[in-house]
């Protein structure tokens, strides 16, 4: 049984609001459903992401965390003018991260996120998780290249501007090997190159339940990860050391 922690899962819980993005409106996503999905592998844990039809809400999160467990943490959404006691209540909490939905909006645009991530990782010491497509990072690259930490979604999605990527990889940036469903370019190519780059920086994830995917989450988009990284040392990197060390998880999830 492959072990990982999953470094992108979103939980839709119908309890709690949604709202509409572009048009869109999820089906429910549980983490009873979660857990069912990925019986077939050992989840050491994993990143709980808020997505933008779920805005600024926290209530869903903070129940998923508490429900999935102390391996889990959470990536949420914040607007500029959260307080400093927020912030301190979440990472509490177990919140590790704040995201920049750049892609598809519902959270803050670019003329915030320098102030606002910088603020956040100095306080909380959280990174920024981005969702933008590579193609954009010619023109906004000089921003993330200098926040203290930062992620990129989905392998940066597409093709083009994808050496615009590995140079904010050979800036420290990391990124995460997931929604293969959603990208535009070659995985196992793309995977190959971040890691000969830095082998810290690439963290698996399923992506799960794969909204507005042109396909979802497969079994087999693990076996290509496993397939372009080949050593077992990089493997175990790429499936759950570097992800443990991003997010501040419990090792002995692994080491127990």
């Amino acid at each position: 049984m492959t072990a990982f922690f999953d470094a992108h899962l979103h939980i839709i819980d119908p309890r709690f609001p949604l709202v509409e993005n572009q048009g869109f409106l999820p089906e429910p996503f549980t983490c009873e459903d979660y857990r069912r999905r990925t019986e077939p592998f050992e989840v050491l844990g994993g990143a709980v992401v808020s997505a933008s039809f779920q805005h600024y809400d926290q209530g869903y999160l903070l129940a998923a965390l508490r429900e999935l467990g102390p391996t889990f943490v959470g990536v949420t959404q914040l607007p500029y003018s959260v307080s400093d006691e927020t912030l301190l209540r979440l990472d509490h909490e177990g919140v590790r991260g704040i995201r920049f939905n750049l892609h598809r909006g519902g959270s803050e645009d670019l003329a915030n996120v320098d102030a606002l991530a910088r603020r956040v990782h100095e306080l909380v010491g959280w990174h920024a998780e981005v969702y933008v497509d590579s193609k954009s990072l010619a023109d906004i690259g000089s921003v993330l290249c200098h926040l203290p930490a930062v992620s990129i979604d989905h392998l940066g999605l597409s093709a083009e501007g994808f050496d615009a990527l590995i140079s904010l990889v050979e800036k420290g940036a990391r990124v995460k090997a997931t929604g293969f469903g959603r990208v535009d370019l070659d995985v196992s190519r793309a995977v190959r190159a971040i890691v000969s780059v830095n082998p810290d920086a690439l963290m698996f994830g399923t992506d799960l339940p794969s909204t507005r995917a042109r396909r979802p989450f497969h079994d087999s988009d693990l076996e290509v990860v496993l397939g372009a990284v080949g050593d077992e040392a990089l493997v175990e990197k790429v499936l759950f050391r570097n992800a443990l060390d991003w997010y501040r998880a419990p090792r002995e999830t692994t080491d127990g």
